[in-house]
């Protein structure tokens, strides 16, 4: 709760009685880091951070757990873009297809449960075209319910074919990455299916994370050929590798191998993994490591709170300008996918607890229209266990059944988004206090593929969730100034 502005988790523990709170990791985030400690503090707790007040054997490895549980939010914070895990199942000697490219299958039906569940447990998945040319996957977290990653292409020349399971957005969303200017009539046909086409000027794994990052991703699973994986590790984007062994032997001088030309010559230039692990998967053996070791970022980021005693001219707020995206920034409790909870009517007037204003907004696309397949539309929205997966199926279900979309809904979207936001920040004291904290400065939204509501990546998107924000803490501020002239409580 701490990440959205909110004290309960806090206000819960001293109200339990709890007496003595022992934390592992402080949060790498900035705007986090050290604010629940200091509360407890405060409250007469004792709070002991393992690794500053713990040091013995036994809270080393303990610290060594946290790390590596905590490992996708301690890369991103270090190294500004998702973590990333590259994948890949190869034969007892070193190759992941025969000569042919033939790939189904190396590993055993095992080894590709736990792959749905990597899957299942990442943001994105990365290939290349060369895997969607000669496998045509589907890249879903089949037979794992819960999140659904985004499939995300890399091509620079766009050399892909007209059809291909992936540019089938009804179980999952995608994105083409390509060099600018590539065939700009394969861009259109795939928009077209409601693949999104994202162009680069010089298409590389480097820009490709940073643009991953800018989209709030978190954990990204590789499962590209050997000449991507090449470019991904030299370009230092991959942090560890998930390796499924197959006791199979193929041959052949030309099959492919799961990394390609790194350019070292000399076996002392090899990269050594850490943290290695085996687990044994019926007849496979999966081995994992880190190309680069866990940041413990504690020692070396500052809190908000510390700021002050380590340079008493900066603060973290001095600015004219705010951007906020989930919970990535200190006012991601700004962002419609926050996780507060809405009562508001559903579309038989009666009332419904939103699990968050992004499901509420989706739902509202199809609400209204006399059609039993836009009531099923509706109830699949209400029921879905996340904000993002609210998201993809009304944007998907959007494209695909136009019929079903209410007519008015242009003209009255910006209406319900602000309907949803008022309730929101009415029922959330913490929020509208974090809202009203704002004042004089602009609100931007700060998705960077949304041109909507948000700000859009080089700032060409319309901001419509930052002005919808401005305008309710303009009400809110006037309503209060009205009660002071007239001397009433606020």
């Amino acid at each position: 709760g701490d990440c959205y502005g909110d004290s309960t988790a806090v206000s819960t523990l001293v109200q339990a009685g709890i007496t003595r709170v022992v934390v592992g990791l402080r949060h790498p985030l900035k705007h986090l880091r050290g604010k629940a400690i200091q509360s407890l503090r405060n409250e007469g707790i004792q709070v002991d951070v393992v690794g500053e007040d713990l040091h013995s054997k036994l809270f080393k490895e303990a610290l060594k757990s946290c790390l590596i549980v905590n490992a996708p939010l301690l890369y991103r914070a270090a190294f500004r873009v998702p973590f990333s895990v590259l994948k890949y199942a190869m034969t007892a000697d070193g190759k992941i297809a025969a000569s042919s490219g033939h790939a189904s299958w190396v590993s055993g039906k095992s080894s590709r449960g736990r792959v749905f569940e990597l899957r299942g447990r990442s943001d994105a998945i990365i290939v290349g075209g060369n895997t969607v040319r000669l496998d045509d996957p589907r890249l879903t977290a089949r037979h794992v319910k819960g999140h659904v990653p985004v499939r995300i292409v890399m091509s620079q020349s766009l050399n892909l074919p007209e059809e291909a399971n992936l540019w089938n957005v009804h179980d999952a969303y995608t994105i083409v990455a390509t060099q600018r200017g590539a065939r700009r009539d394969l861009q259109k046909k795939l928009a077209l299916k409601g693949v999104e086409v994202v162009e680069f000027d010089m298409l590389n794994p480097r820009d490709v994370m940073s643009y991953c990052y800018d989209r709030g991703y978190l954990s990204v699973l590789w499962e590209c050929g050997g000449t991507l994986a090449a470019s991904a590790i030299s370009a230092s984007v991959i942090h560890k590798v998930y390796a499924f062994l197959a006791p199979k032997i193929i041959g052949g001088v030309n099959a492919p191998t799961p990394v390609g030309e790194l350019g070292m010559n000399q076996m002392t230039q090899a990269i050594d993994l850490i943290d290695v692990s085996y687990e044994q998967i019926d007849r496979d053996m999966l081995m994992s490591g880190f190309i680069q070791p866990i940041p413990d970022l504690s020692p070396v980021i500052p809190s908000v709170d510390e700021m002050p005693s380590v340079d008493p001219e900066v603060s973290p707020y001095e600015t004219n300008i705010i951007s906020f995206y989930k919970t990535w920034d200190t006012f991601g409790a700004f962002s419609n996918f926050s996780p507060h909870p809405i009562h508001m009517p559903d579309e038989n007037g009666d009332y419904f607890t939103w699990p968050t204003v992004e499901h509420y907004y989706q739902a509202h696309k199809f609400i209204g229209v006399d059609d039993p397949q836009a009531r099923e539309i509706v109830q699949e929205i209400k029921l879905a266990k996340s904000p993002e997966e609210a998201a993809r199926i009304g944007r998907t279900r959007q494209r695909e059944f136009q019929e079903l979309v209410r007519p008015d809904w242009d003209s009255i979207k910006i209406e319900v988004m602000y309907r949803a936001t008022k309730r929101k920040f009415s029922t959330y004291s913490h929020l509208t206090d974090m809202l009203l904290s704002t004042a004089g400065s602009v609100l931007v939204e700060a998705s960077p593929h949304d041109l909507f509501w948000g700000g859009g990546r080089e700032g060409e998107g319309m901001n419509y969730l930052g002005r919808l924000l401005m305008q309710l803490r303009s009400e809110i501020l006037g309503t209060i100034q009205t009660a002071v002239e007239v001397g009433e409580p606020a």
